[in-house]
């Protein structure tokens, strides 16, 4: 009885090695059927457009910087840091003591000119009076030549006092309303509306204004701003004045900005910023591309980093298919696409493309809304074959 079950077992032994074999022998030299998966995407109607891409940085609309035009110590500022002001308001008062007195000065100057000229006008009439008694005498031979010529000689000479005095008080006018213009930029005003955005002096500094006009505040219109844009010089050809463009801000990616471009600097950034730079092979040029918007809400700020598109062109609610499902172009300029079917099978098709910005394309012939594209295949076994590393037989000892 032993026997016999010790040979059963070794039969058993024997088929079980027998058809793990078998197995082996079909997994290696037959492996399992190749199938296809593929990634689709559907035919949708959308909108689509090309762009040129370019980094900007907010500006305001108007800037300008407010000095003192005379020198003298900072009395009193009157505007804080960010506070909006109107034309003409006063932003600072620079003693003025020195200007008054030249003022005072200057007007004195003028009042004794006006009463030199009308003693001089006095002597004019006098010299008049003589001269013409002079002459009537000469005529009836009651007085000598010497006497007219001694007349004539006086109202000359006080003909000249007369205009020498009148270009006196010309001057000293001039010189007068020099001093109250200067006096008058003790107060420095605004020249524009607009928001105190930098304040470069305190109550107190004494300011030169000698050898150049120093700041006093800065004042931005912020109502307004103008987007700078960086167009490279790959791009500044395809895009002119007038072509829709939006931007975003850096801390707010969603939000649009729709506006125009307004123009295009016709030299580099380095010459619209008055800055040179070492020209080489690798140095790339830009061009600033000019961006009004209205901002209304202080939303944006001076020397924010803004992404700009400016749209070349564009489409809306037309069929579209990832560019990543076009293959081959023929001569015709159309694009194979492979088409999935209901049943899982593909076909070759020939589309005509329109717009591809290199994420969607617009399909104008050849597919419908709804079919489904191939846009990549990935490749799986049926079951998992035996790899060729693996050994063909259970490990020795068994």
């Amino acid at each position: 009885m032993l026997k016999m079950n010790g040979t059963w077992w070794r039969r058993g032994l024997l088929a079980v090695l027998l058809v793990a074999l078998a197995v082996g022998i079909k997994m290696y030299f037959f492996p399992a059927a190749v199938a296809n998966n593929y990634i689709t995407a559907a035919v949708t109607k959308g909108d689509i457009e090309t762009t040129v891409l370019a980094t900007g940085t907010v500006k305001a609309f108007k800037q300008v910087a407010v000095g003192a035009q005379v020198s003298g110590q900072v009395k009193t500022l009157k505007v804080q840091l960010g506070q909006e002001v109107k034309k003409g308001d006063v932003i600072a008062e620079i003693d003025a003591r020195t200007q008054k007195n030249t003022l005072l000065t200057e007007e004195a100057q003028l009042t004794n000119y006006n009463a030199a000229l009308t003693a001089k006008q006095a002597s004019l009439a006098k010299a008049q009076l003589d001269f013409t008694r002079q002459a009537t005498m000469l005529k009836e031979g009651a007085s000598s030549k010497e006497n007219y010529d001694a007349a004539q000689a006086t109202l000359k000479v006080a003909k000249a006092d007369v205009v020498q005095a009148q270009a006196q008080i010309k001057q000293a006018k001039l010189s007068a309303d020099s001093a109250r213009l200067t006096l008058s930029y003790t107060q420095v005003v605004a020249p524009i509306d607009g928001v105190v955005v930098t304040i470069a002096v305190e109550e107190g500094q004494t300011v030169n204004a000698v050898q150049s006009t120093p700041t006093i505040v800065t004042l931005a219109q912020l109502d307004k701003v103008t987007v700078r844009a960086e167009i490279s010089e790959g791009d500044v050809t395809k895009v002119k004045a007038g072509m829709p463009a939006y931007f975003t801000i850096l801390g707010d990616s969603v939000t649009r900005y729709e506006t125009t471009l307004a123009s295009v600097d016709p030299g580099p950034v380095s010459q619209s910023d008055n800055t040179s730079t070492a020209s080489s092979a690798s140095t790339a040029i830009y061009y600033y591309g000019q961006l009004h918007v209205p901002n209304p809400e202080r939303t944006l700020r001076a020397d924010m980093t803004t992404n700009v598109s400016i749209i070349l062109d564009q489409a809306k609610q037309v069929l579209m298919v990832p560019s990543t499902a076009l293959g081959e172009k023929n001569d015709k300029g159309q694009y194979r696409v492979q088409v999935l079917d209901k049943d899982k099978k593909t076909s070759e098709r020939w589309i005509t493309v329109g717009l591809n910005n290199n994420i969607n394309a617009q399909v104008i012939d050849g597919l419908t809304e709804g079919e489904q594209v191939v846009v990549s295949q990935v490749t799986t076994a049926a079951s998992s074959a035996s790899k060729k590393t693996m050994g063909g037989g259970p490990p020795m000892g068994m």
